[in-house]
Parts: C-alpha cells; sequence; structure tokens
C-alpha cells in the first residue's frame, strides 16, 4: 500500500470542511463516466476546503501516489476488469481500510463503484460506525445480457440493491433513475445531478479543418457518436440510422469518437464511416463541435455524460428518453426523445432531422442554452451539503 502523508491528521485543527475517504476503481486519466465525474466532485470537493484521502487501485506498474493540497492518494493492487481494457478492479480490503481509517478517522466515507473494494470500503466504514454513501453509476445488471451473462442478471441485480442499501445514502443522477430504483427496493436514494464543462465544450471549437480531414464540407451533414465501441451501447442502431439518412443525403458523414472491444470488428465492417479513436481535452471538444447531428441510442445507461457535452458542443441530439436525456432536453425543442428502446422511431427521428435545416439549427441552439444551465458548481454545491448533512447526522 503506498500513500503520501496524510492531510487529515495535519489539518486536524482545520475543521471548515470535511475529511472525506472517497473509494474507487476507477479515476483520470482512465477515459470513462465514472472517472470523469468522480475527478470533477474531487477537485470541487478539494477547492471548498476539504480534505480528501482517494482509495483506488494501481493503474498500472508504474502508478504512485499523485500529490495536491488537501489530498492522500492511497493505492492498492487491482486486477484487469474483462471487457474494459485499461481498467483495473480492486481487490478486497476490509482489514486495510480499517486499519487506515483507525489511525486517521474520516468524517464520512464515499464508495463510487461496487466491486471487490467498494463493498469492503463499506463493510469497513460499518465495523468502524463511520457514516458511509454510495454512489449508483452503471447499470452492470443490464451490462450482463451482452456480455453472455444474461442468466446472471437477477443475481447481480440482487448484490447491487443489498450493497447501496448498507448505505446511509445513495446518490443517483436523475429523477427518473431514482424513481425506477425505489421500485425496485433502493432506500436512502438522493438525486445529484453531473454537470458538463460548457467553457471545454462549446460550439466555438468548430473546425473545418477538421470536418475537411472527416470528407466533409461545410454544407455537409455530420453524424456522431461519442463513447465505448462496446455491446452495451447499442452500436447497430447507430449504423442503421445513418444508413436512413444517408439515403436522404448521399454526402453525410458519420463519424465515431471513442474505443473499445467491438472497434476492429466495425472498422472492417464498415471502412466508409470514420473512426477517431480516443479523444481527450480539447481535441475530444473540437471533435463534438465540429459535428452537426449527435446519435445516442444506448439503453443502458444511468445517466450518459456525452449527451450533455453533445449539448454543451451545440450538436442537435437524437437519444432515448431516458438518463440524461429525459433530465436535460425538451422533445421537439432542444432535441429529439425516442420512446424507451423503440428502434423505428429511433432510426425515424434521425431521418427526418437530417434533412430539416430549420429543426436542426432550432435544436442545436437550444441544446447549448439547455447545456449552460448545468453547472459543475451547483452539483459539487449539492453533494458538499448532502455529506456535511449525513456526517452530521451520524455524531
Amino acid at each position: 500500500m503506498n500513500h503520501t502523508p496524510g492531510p487529515f491528521s495535519e489539518l486536524a485543527g482545520a475543521r471548515e470542511g470535511l475529511r472525506i475517504a472517497i473509494v474507487t476503481e476507477t479515476y483520470p486519466p482512465e477515459i470513462n463516466g465514472v472517472a470523469m465525474t468522480i475527478g470533477r466532485m474531487v477537485h470541487g470537493m478539494l477547492r471548498r476546503g476539504n480534505q480528501i484521502q482517494l482509495v483506488r487501485p494501481r493503474q498500472h506498474t508504474g502508478d504512485a501516489p499523485r500529490s495536491a493540497a488537501g489530498l492522500e492518494e492511497v493505492l492498492l493492487r487491482g486486477v484487469p476488469l474483462p471487457g474494459y481494457d485499461g481498467l483495473r478492479i480492486g481487490l478486497p480490503s476490509r482489514r486495510v481500510l480499517k486499519r487506515l481509517w483507525k489511525a486517521e478517522r474520516p468524517d464520512i466515507v464515499h464508495v463510487v463503484t461496487e466491486g471487490p473494494l467498494g463493498k469492503s470500503a463499506l463493510c469497513a466504514a460499518r465495523d468502524l460506525r463511520i457514516p458511509a454513501s454510495s454512489d449508483f453509476h452503471t447499470n452492470f445488471h443490464s451490462y450482463s445480457e451482452h456480455y453472455g451473462l444474461g442468466l446472471l442478471k437477477p443475481v447481480i441485480a440482487g448484490y447491487l440493491k443489498r450493497f447501496h442499501n448498507r448505505a446511509d445514502c445513495t446518490f443517483v443522477p436523475t429523477r427518473e433513475l431514482r424513481t425506477r430504483l425505489e421500485g425496485d427496493g433502493y432506500r436512502n436514494l438522493l438525486v445529484v445531478a453531473r454537470g458538463v464543462d460548457t467553457t471545454l465544450f462549446s460550439p466555438t471549437r468548430r473546425s473545418g479543418q477538421l470536418r475537411a480531414i472527416w470528407g466533409a464540407s461545410q454544407a455537409d451533414l455530420v453524424a456522431t457518436y461519442v463513447g465505448r465501441l462496446a455491446p452495451e451501447k447499442n452500436l447497430s442502431l447507430v449504423f442503421a440510422s445513418f444508413e436512413q439518412i444517408r439515403r436522404r443525403l448521399p454526402s453525410a458523414r458519420l463519424v465515431l469518437i471513442g474505443d473499445g472491444p467491438l472497434s476492429p470488428d466495425l472498422q472492417r465492417r464498415y471502412p466508409e464511416h470514420v473512426f477517431a479513436g480516443t479523444r481527450r481535452g480539447e481535441d475530444l471538444a473540437a471533435h463534438y463541435a465540429s459535428a452537426d447531428l449527435f446519435l445516442f441510442p444506448s439503453v443502458t445507461e444511468t445517466y450518459g455524460n456525452v449527451t450533455v457535452e453533445a449539448m454543451a458542443s451545440g450538436l442537435a441530439v437524437v437519444a432515448y428518453d431516458y438518463a440524461a436525456g429525459r433530465e436535460h432536453l425538451v422533445h421537439g425543442e432542444s432535441g429529439l426523445l425516442a420512446p424507451f428502446d423503440e428502434a423505428p422511431t429511433f432510426m425515424r427521428l434521425a431521418a427526418d432531422l437530417a434533412v430539416d435545416d430549420a429543426l436542426l439549427t432550432k435544436l442545436r441552439r437550444n441544446a447549448r442554452f439547455a447545456a449552460l444551465r448545468i453547472s459543475w458548481d451547483q452539483v459539487v454545491d449539492e453533494f458538499a451539503l448532502a455529506l456535511r448533512g449525513l456526517a452530521r447526522e451520524k455524531v
């Protein structure tokens, strides 16, 4: 176990902020929605004067604890996560965490992921009577059907419910998800949304040079998908929808941004499309803003950060009516929302939108306006307030 000198003991006298132990099995620079979200939360909480002890698996052999004011990183052993190249899952560490938190007791333990490390953290917090919260980030029980584990779906769903019901509070990103989980027997759910960086993701990053690389003029329509190229993302509907678009607009282009286990096969099957691979930071933002229409047919999201990133970038979004789409878009005004998992409707909406210049312009403009209301500062403030309340309740 590696860690830098703990801020808990050094800053014990400075009690304006909380001492928070955050346990996660993914963290930047890993690329996924969970890592991005918790990275934002950690930096926001540090800026507000809190002390953070970040417990995570070592990402690679050269990984070392990073140093920042108020931040302590504790790196534990991990093993590769099947189907997710580059990600590692933590190992059971209950005794290690109990020793760590007996030496420097946090005000609250926040568990981000539901793997063995996350379960160990909840158990250790319970043993030591430390308040504990959790995040519901990923529909792992829905993913199981796409990885040949459909028979295990009830087992995984039961595990997730037991896991989160051991916490004093579970944070969910949308009201729709809270309602659904409450119907499944989850308790103590609190909605804390997710934000979007509207300075990074902006229409001002649109690049004619990048569009030219894609083979598109300024007048051509460019549709895009951003995310993992993986079975759970329903990518067949991206290609089917674009075929409907291309029948009406032969010059249209499709750009896919991201990587994953399906990438080699998809590139062989669809050589006519642009596979841009993994992009980060301003490069990613330019790829978003240089497109026109965003296709997101996934049916396994808890939120879908890419939806709000596309909105902030000024794209017209076609998605299903759930998760971030339902939370932030108004059908026909700032995006188009198909009834959940109705593929024919999704394809029709995408094809009709592609040839309706007036509607496309309106949706792009209004999507940007809607994104401007989704502030990370407000999200972090709500998260901080909720953690403080939980910590005080258990004193």
